[in-house]
């Protein structure tokens, strides 16, 4: 899909904040109302805009301990990659999972409460599938970027 100029500023204006009412986006864009709310429809019909979510602090939800854990499998046959990619799914303590290249297979973004939520993670469901052949974990000091802006066109 082709984005012209009064797209991408309606997608930065939207990713900043949701909740703008469209009369609150057409007055940013000096579009009518309606052509703001078609433009939407025609983000979310195309696929650019693929939901609205609510933000949490993880610290208020108890969820600050942020990990890093690298994930190298005992072989890389299909079934062995099927198998770990469901089971991650169902760990609540995994926030993203990304098969990657290099030394390791996957990487995964573990959120917990602390240390101890964390090795308990690790020793009660991660380190139990049969199929992972080792894991290297990187704990968060702290965070210097975090965002889920993206900025479209930019190539």
């Amino acid at each position: 899909m082709l984005l012209d100029n009064n797209d991408l500023i309606l997608l930065q204006a939207l990713q900043t904040d949701c909740k703008q009412t469209n009369k609150q986006l057409a007055h940013q864009l000096n579009l009518s109302v309606t052509a703001v709310y078609e433009r939407i429809k025609k983000l979310e019909r195309s696929g650019v805009i693929k939901y609205y979510v609510a933000l949490l602090d993880r610290e208020k939800i108890n969820l600050g301990f942020m990990v890093f854990c690298h994930v190298k499998l005992v072989q890389h046959a299909r079934e062995s990659l099927t198998d770990f990619e469901q089971d991650v799914l169902a760990f609540t303590e995994v926030a993203e999972c990304f098969h990657v290249s290099g030394s390791y297979d996957y990487l995964l973004k573990v959120l917990v409460k602390d240390m101890a939520h964390f090795r308990n993670f690790l020793l009660t469901k991660l380190t139990t599938l049969n199929y992972i052949a080792s894991t290297e974990s990187s704990f968060v000091i702290e965070q210097i970027l975090n965002t889920t802006k993206l900025t479209p066109g930019q190539g």
